[in-house]
């Protein structure tokens, strides 16, 4: 008897020793939401399904597995439901009651760092904050090398963590023994980068030459390819000598100016100005979109008709620059508070090194220049929606006061600033995503023979896009009581159902238990006491 016993004993302290250890910072004893199951029935929702089409239910939606399988209307808006309509429930098979709630596909975010070593946020802090806000699939633009990545698809996709579905990018060059220099290392590049299993490329620029023969055989290859036009290449390489030469889309609305100057070649430069001084680069940044051609002109127009007719993608991340026009908004967004590490927050504060710190002395000029630079932009990328262009959505999160899957969010409604109706709004955070990505066959939308892939709220998203954040909408009561409404409640990955709000909680206290180490207090940028 006491040998068994010891035994038992032995067995339980082994069990609990692996269910402590991490695998790239994802601890095996995590929450890993509830499914796929055998069959999973959503009742009573009200579906907003991705492509334009307006509201519709109650709705039942079958899920087997990760498919969907049936898509049921059950009744009428106020009117009490048929039972004998409704689908079928088989023997160990499942129900989320949603009645009165709203369902959307689940969101992609087109350009999603997974954290940094700088930022000291780690994957699993990260990819919680992503699902939490109901986000299922992530195009990494780069990172910290593409097997880390690779690694991190890969366990996503066999649900031994809680993250999105990852597209993997890997920055041009990234990996390679010495600089390419020469447009054969740039295809050997691209072809050694494909074997390797990345699904595409992300591009900051480079000679003519090398940027021509890397799209080129990427292109042959089949693999997507996205594009940062930095200044140090722009001036012979913008976005219309990417988009012919094969790029599939481009990233925030560096080059798109340089090719709308119609009177100029390169940008209206200061003489002292110094790109290594982030402050002269994104003050200057704030002043082009001024020195390209007026909105509707001849060349303006000529311009958005050429990447129309390329099928062209445009991801601007507009939230990524709000700072920029509102420092103080961006500061003292309200979810710092429980959800931002400490690392982070000190990482945003003002510095001459973290990239995107660069409020050495920010103030209303610059931001008056930032509010008209942004005006001018959303115009481009409005007319470029209507006129049947592909625009989506990507939060470029971990820079300039802006946080995982809450910066997200915040892109949602600087679109429908933009211009977007809330549908437009929609279809570009999940259809148009998916078809950037060559996955519209697969997630984007809800459908019968889809990915279950799917977010779910209790209030109205059309209404308010504030009730998808974390920390919910402020709503006065008819008895004159304040109170939070919404936060997305269920994500749906692959069929797997994860509870948002506690993913939510799991961050808070992740942070929580940074502060309490390191001591740490919120105190804005140069506040001593």
């Amino acid at each position: 008897m006491p040998t068994i016993t010891f035994r038992y004993l032995a067995y339980i302290f082994l069990f609990l020793f692996l269910s402590t250890i991490s695998v790239n910072g994802q601890s095996n004893n995590s929450y890993l939401g509830d499914g796929p199951h055998a069959q999973l029935i959503i009742r009573g929702v009200t579906l907003i399904n991705g492509n334009g089409a307006p509201p519709r239910g109650p709705v039942d939606i079958v899920i087997e597995k990760n498919k969907i399988k049936d898509i049921t209307v059950v009744g009428y808006p106020g009117v009490a439901i048929d039972e004998s309509k409704r689908p079928k429930l088989r023997a160990g098979g499942k129900e989320l009651d949603c009645t009165g709630m709203y369902l959307l596909p689940g969101f992609i975010d087109m350009h999603g760092h997974i954290g940094g070593v700088a930022q000291g946020a780690d994957s699993e802090y990260v990819f919680r904050l992503w699902m939490a806000h109901g986000v299922t699939t992530v195009r990494e633009p780069s990172g910290r090398g593409i097997d880390w990545t690779l690694n991190l698809k890969k366990l996503s996709r066999e649900n031994k963590i809680v993250a999105p579905r990852i597209i993997a990018y890997t920055g041009f060059g990234q990996g390679s023994k010495e600089p390419i220099s020469t447009p054969e290392m740039a295809r050997n590049w691209v072809r050694n980068n494909a074997k390797k299993g990345a699904d595409g490329i992300k591009f900051f620029g480079a000679e003519p030459e090398i940027m021509a023969a890397a799209l080129d055989e990427n292109k042959k290859l089949g693999l997507g390819s996205a594009c940062h036009h930095a200044q140090l290449s722009v001036a012979r390489w913008n976005v219309l000598h990417s988009a012919r030469a094969g790029l599939t889309s481009m990233e925030h609305w560096y080059g798109l100016p340089e090719a709308l100057f119609d009177d100029r070649t390169v940008q209206n430069y200061p003489l002292d100005y110094n790109y290594l001084n982030e402050q002269h680069r994104f003050e200057e940044a704030g002043k082009l979109w001024k020195q390209a051609a007026k909105p509707y002109s001849e060349h303006w127009n000529k311009v958005m008709n050429e990447l129309l007719a390329l099928d062209f993608t445009l991801d601007p991340t507009f939230n990524i620059y709000e700072a920029s026009r509102d420092l103080h908004r961006a500061r003292r967004a309200e979810w710092h508070e429980d959800y931002t590490l400490p690392s982070l927050w000190r990482f945003y504060e003002p510095s001459k090194i973290s990239h995107g710190s660069y409020w050495h002395y920010w103030g209303t000029e610059q931001e008056i220049a930032w509010k008209e630079n942004f005006k001018l932009w959303m115009t481009f990328i409005n007319e470029y929606k209507n006129r049947g262009g592909r625009v989506t959505t990507g939060s470029d999160s971990g820079f300039i006061y802006q946080l995982y899957g809450f910066a997200y969010i915040r892109e949602l409604e600087l679109l429908r600033e933009a211009g977007f109706h809330p549908l437009e709004v929609v279809r570009a955070a999940t259809l148009s995503g998916a078809e950037a990505l060559g996955m519209d066959d697969e997630i984007g939308s809800i459908q019968i023979g889809k990915l279950a892939d799917m977010v779910i709220v209790e209030e109205n998203p059309l209404k308010n896009l504030k009730v998808l954040y974390g920390t919910g909408a402020i709503k006065l009561t008819e008895d004159n009581e304040v109170v939070r409404v919404g936060g997305v409640k269920y994500t749906i990955r692959d069929g797997v159902v994860f509870d948002a709000k506690r993913l939510l909680s799991e961050v808070k206290e992740m942070v929580d238990q940074a502060k309490e180490k390191e001591g740490f207090e919120l105190r804005q940028p140069g506040i001593k006491e």
